[in-house]
C-alpha cells in the first residue's frame, strides 16, 4: 500500500500505473484509493464526505460509504486535502476544436485545444460541427489508444446545412442517408444541423436515429429556409442549441431580433416550453456564446484567471494586441442577457434535467473553450440558477444528453473515473470550479499546470505550405 499526503505529488507518483481507457489487452492495474474531502453527488445534489473511491481498470470499482473501510490487497492511496473536493468531469456538448485566428476561416486545430480542455477538468466533448471531419476522427482515435492526450471526444462528423461549406441546397433523402451511413460506420455518435432546411432536416432525423444516434441543431426562425426549433421538435430532433424558438418568432424574420424580445410570461414563451418538457428534449443554452463576438471586458466571468493567451503564438498575440477590443455588439449583448432571462425561466418551468453545458467558442485569439467551460458554468449561476443545479448541467445532464449517463457524467460505481479536483467547494462559490488541482480520465492521472505548460505558444495558423498542401 502507497500512501502520499500531498495530492499533486500522489498524483505524479502514481501516473505510471494507470492506462488509458480502454487498456492493452491483458493488462492489470492495482486499484488506487481516492480517499479524503468531499464528492460531488449528482442524485442528492450535494458534497458527501469522501471515506474511499476505488478505482481499477480505468472504473469506478467501489464508493465506500464509512470511515476506516478496509483497503483492497495492494492498494494506492491518493489523499485529498480537506479544502478539496471531488467533482464529475464535465461534459462540454457544444465543444468547438475549430478556430479562427486570421480572419481565413475556421479550421479544426487538434494539437493545444484537447491538452486544454483535459486540463480544465473537461473529460467528454461533442464538437457540434467539425470542418475537418477526417481530421477529428483521428484524432478521436489517437486519445482512445493513449498516444495523445485529451478527453473523450464523441464524434458530430460534418455539419448539415449551410454552416458546411459547399453544402448542396439540392440534397436528396438518398444522399443524406448516404452520408449518415458513412459517418455511422465511421462511430460519429450524433450530427449538429444548422442552417437546415425542414425536409432535409427530417431525413437527417430519420436516418440518425435508424442508427440510435443523436440529432442537435441551431434553428432559426423558419426565415429563408431555415427551421424552427417548434417543427425541429416534432420532427423528434434530440437537442436544440442557443435559443428555444416557436411562435415568438415570425417566419418573415431572422430569429435573434426577434427573440431579444420575447416575453417569458406570454403564451408563446410556454408553449415552446411545454413542447420541450413533453418530448424531452434537452436545451444548450451557451449563454456565453454572444460574449466573444462583442466587448467583452466589461462583461462579468470574463476574467483571465489564466491567461489564455499565451498559448497562442506569438504572431497570434500580437494580431489581436494589434486589433485592439473588440466593438460593442447591441445585438449580441441584448442576446447575452435575454439567454440568462430565458434559461431561467426555462429551469423555473421543470426543464433544470433537460438543461447542458456547451462552450460554443470558436477561438479568435483571446479566449480557449476548456477555460470558458468554466464560465458557462459561473454565468448559469448568475442567471439564478443553483450551484448544485449548475453541477449537474455541466456532468450527468450532458452525458445523459449524449446517451451516455450509464458510463460518465457521474461519480458511481461501474462509470469510467473522470473525475477532477478542485480547492474550495463550488457549491459556495461556482468559480471555485477554476482551482483545478489533478483531473482523472479513465483511471489515468494528470497534472493540470504541467499539460498547460506543455502546449503555451502552440496555438496558430498552420505554415503557408502546411495550408496549401
Amino acid at each position: 500500500m502507497i500512501r502520499s499526503r500531498h495530492p499533486l505529488a500522489a498524483a505524479l507518483a502514481l501516473a505510471a500505473a494507470f492506462v488509458l481507457w480502454p487498456p492493452a489487452a491483458g493488462a492489470q492495474e492495482s486499484p488506487v484509493v481516492i480517499r479524503g474531502g468531499h464528492y460531488f453527488d449528482v442524485h442528492r445534489s450535494e458534497m458527501v464526505p469522501n471515506h474511499g473511491i476505488t478505482v481499477l481498470n480505468g472504473k469506478i470499482l467501489a464508493i465506500d460509504g464509512a470511515p476506516g473501510a478496509p483497503l483492497p490487497a495492494g492498494a494506492r492511496v491518493l489523499e485529498v486535502g480537506d479544502g478539496e473536493y471531488i467533482l464529475p468531469g464535465l461534459v462540454d456538448v457544444h465543444a468547438h476544436y475549430n478556430v479562427n485566428l486570421d480572419g481565413s476561416g475556421r479550421r479544426d486545430e487538434t494539437v493545444v485545444n484537447p491538452v486544454v480542455y483535459l486540463a480544465n477538468g473537461v473529460t467528454a466533448t461533442f464538437p457540434a460541427g467539425e470542418y475537418d471531419p477526417d481530421r477529428m476522427l483521428e484524432l478521436r482515435r489517437q486519445i482512445d489508444r493513449g498516444e495523445r492526450i485529451g478527453p473523450r471526444i464523441f464524434g458530430s462528423g460534418p455539419y448539415f446545412g449551410t454552416a458546411r461549406p459547399g453544402w448542396n441546397q439540392q440534397m436528396t433523402a438518398q444522399q443524406i442517408y448516404d452520408e449518415v451511413d458513412y459517418w455511422a460506420e465511421r462511430g460519429v455518435t450524433g450530427f449538429k444541423a444548422k442552417g437546415i432546411g425542414p425536409e432535409h432536416l427530417r431525413h437527417l432525423i430519420a436516418r440518425a436515429h435508424h442508427h440510435g444516434l443523436t440529432v442537435t441543431g441551431h434553428f432559426d426562425s423558419g426565415y429563408r429556409n431555415t427551421t424552427n426549433a417548434i417543427d425541429a421538435i416534432q420532427m423528434g430532433v434530440d437537442r436544440v442549441e442557443h435559443i428555444l424558438g416557436g411562435r415568438a418568432l415570425s417566419p418573415d424574420s431572422a430569429a435573434y431580433p426577434l427573440w431579444v424580445k420575447v416575453d417569458v410570461e406570454s403564451p408563446e414563451f410556454r408553449e415552446i416550453v411545454d413542447l420541450f418538457l413533453k418530448h424531452r428534449v434537452y436545451f444548450d443554452p451557451t449563454i456565453t456564446a454572444p460574449v466573444y463576438l462583442s466587448d467583452w471586458t466589461s462583461r462579468e466571468g470574463f476574467d483571465y484567471w489564466i491567461d489564455e493567451r499565451k498559448f497562442f503564438t506569438p504572431e497570434v498575440q500580437e494580431r489581436v494586441r494589434a486589433r485592439g477590443p473588440r466593438r460593442a455588439s447591441p445585438l449580441m449583448d441584448e442576446l447575452y442577457w435575454t439567454m440568462r432571462r430565458t434559461t431561467k425561466a426555462f429551469y423555473d418551468a421543470g426543464g433544470g434535467d433537460l438543461l447542458t453545458l456547451g462552450t460554443d467558442n470558436p477561438s479568435r485569439g483571446e479566449f480557449l473553450p476548456g477555460f470558458s467551460a468554466h464560465r458557462e458554468l459561473h454565468t448559469l449561476v448568475l442567471a439564478g440558477i443553483p450551484p448544485a443545479a449548475a453541477l449537474r448541467i455541466g456532468t450527468i445532464n450532458g452525458a445523459r444528453a449524449l446517451k451516455v449517463g450509464d458510463r460518465i457524467g457521474s461519480i458511481e460505481v461501474g462509470k469510467f473515473a473522470d473525475l477532477f479536483v478542485v480547492a474550495g467547494n463550488p457549491l459556495d462559490d461556482i468559480r471555485n470550479t477554476r482551482n483545478v488541482r489533478w483531473v482523472m480520465k479513465a483511471g489515468q492521472i494528470y497534472d493540470p499546470a504541467e499539460l498547460l505548460r506543455s502546449v503555451e505558444g502552440k496555438l496558430g495558423p498552420p505554415p503557408p505550405r502546411t495550408a496549401a498542401r
